[in-house]
């Protein structure tokens, strides 16, 4: 009789933890990559909430890859990738993210209206980092595709 008293103690404890932890009611700040929610795309609509296929933004990159040569292990490097929102309607970048810790974006949270123009900063440090290195940062818009991968590569020496 105890021990199954006790098994049900232990099982409703369990139940009470695990439903706290699925709670919505979370009110704490967030980290960015949270608040970041690909999910507001929906495609084909633009920042403005236009879903006529004819005004959707289109990015336009001056170049997609850099390639920054020799640099020392510990050294960083930074490369600006200038756009151009060659659509019709406003470009709304959500998200740029590193392939790793190592490779940091920065982009406009603003809408970009059509003809704008805009840059993604993009920073690797090479610290504890040595060889041939190709990084990227996928960025997710309200385009079509809804996805752009620019690239950073070199050789990092010790």
């Amino acid at each position: 009789m105890k021990k199954s008293t006790l098994i049900l103690c232990a099982f409703a404890a369990l139940m009470t933890v695990a439903c706290n932890n699925n709670s919505n009611n979370d009110t704490s700040a967030g980290t960015e990559e949270q608040k970041l929610n690909p999910e507001i795309i929906n495609n084909p609509a633009t920042a403005n909430g236009t879903t006529d296929s004819t005004k959707l933004p289109a990015f336009e990159f001056a170049e997609t890859s850099f390639d920054f040569g020799t640099l020392r292990t510990g050294a960083s490097v930074t490369h600006e990738f200038r756009f151009k929102n060659s659509g019709q309607g406003e470009l709304l970048i959500t998200q740029a993210k590193g392939s790793c810790g190592c490779t940091q974006p920065e982009y406009p949270k603003d809408p970009i209206a059509p003809g704008g123009e805009g840059v993604i900063k993009v920073t690797f440090n090479s610290t504890g980092i040595s060889g041939q290195v190709a990084k990227t940062v996928t960025v997710l818009a309200n385009t079509i595709p809804n996805t752009k991968v620019l690239t950073i590569s070199g050789e990092v020496v010790k």
